[in-house]
């Protein structure tokens, strides 16, 4: 590929590879959490629970995987490789079912730890975790779609509100928990603080500042279905690092860090049927 001809001199290219490799990584390591799992299943949920979480974390890491293999800028239509998997609309499906895929992950195991600590309030927000996050993914698609960058904003504002639920509530299970779950949830509570920041500062105001800059280019919005039409047939090949400079950040965090989360709560998942082991009042959640 030229991309990989000019590798030596070319940033993207570099970053390109990276990610390339981290992802065939990840992908090696959700085989083998596969093969672990079926071999020791779970006593709680049983192998259909732990299967169904499973396929949630393939559809994760498989579709960050290509992603990551063919990164494209769905707004701005740019990508690396000139070829049909990189329109738009291929790359913002494959993320809308690993982005539900992810949440439906995190409100499962949220359920499971509020269930088990007798926590009502994490209930409550796994109850709505999805339902948030679909939200999100209409307005991602309306962005898209439509080249407003605005509805990208307050898509992941809605990513910020609900992980800061996420966040909150796995504070309050803190007293609960004892000993490994505990750290646990701390090193996921630092997690979860280090993505709002990232959030707060970096992302959003990144798609308003889009938004405001088109905004006074008088730049067009696309109607949905002539922004349908165009995200499905329009792709820009470009290796120009100052094309990708903005993106390079939040991709490179979204298909690793995200990817080991998604690992992390098949994991947890698994382990769950030693939870009791960890409560500090095992009849809490009687």
């Amino acid at each position: 590929m030229r991309l990989l001809r000019r590798a030596r001199s070319n940033p993207v290219a570099w970053w390109w590879s990276l990610l390339s490799v981290v992802s065939s990584g990840n992908i090696a390591l959700w085989f083998v959490l596969y093969r672990q799992l079926h071999v020791h299943a779970p006593a709680r949920g049983g192998v259909s629970g732990s299967g169904f979480m499973l396929v949630l974390c393939a559809a994760y890491v498989f579709g960050c995987a290509f992603r990551a293999f063919l990164p494209r800028a769905d707004v701005q239509r740019i990508c690396l490789f000139d070829t049909w998997l990189s329109s738009v609309v291929i790359g913002r499906s494959v993320a809308t079912v690993a982005e539900v895929s992810f949440a439906t992950q995190w409100a499962i195991v949220l359920h499971l730890l509020g269930q088990a600590a007798g926590v009502d309030t994490t209930l409550y927000v796994a109850w709505a975790i999805v339902p948030l996050i679909l939200m999100a993914q209409c307005c991602s698609w309306y962005g898209i779609l439509t080249t407003n960058c605005l509805a990208n904003a307050i898509e992941n504002s809605i990513w910020a509100v609900t992980f800061l639920a996420v966040g909150l509530s796995l504070c309050l299970l803190l007293p609960e928990l004892a000993g490994v779950a505990r750290w646990a949830l701390v090193t996921a509570i630092v997690g979860i603080a280090g993505y709002l920041a990232f959030l707060i500062t970096v992302d959003v105001p990144m798609y308003l500042s889009r938004w405001q800059n088109r905004l006074a280019a008088g730049n067009r919005i696309l109607g949905p279905l002539e922004g349908l039409r165009d995200a499905a047939t329009r792709w820009i090949v470009t290796h120009d690092f100052a094309r990708w400079r903005e993106e390079i950040p939040w991709m490179s965090l979204y298909f690793t860090v995200a990817v080991w989360a998604s690992l992390a709560l098949c994991l947890a998942y698994a382990l769950s049927d030693r939870l009791p082991l960890y409560l500090t009042d095992p009849l809490a959640g009687f």
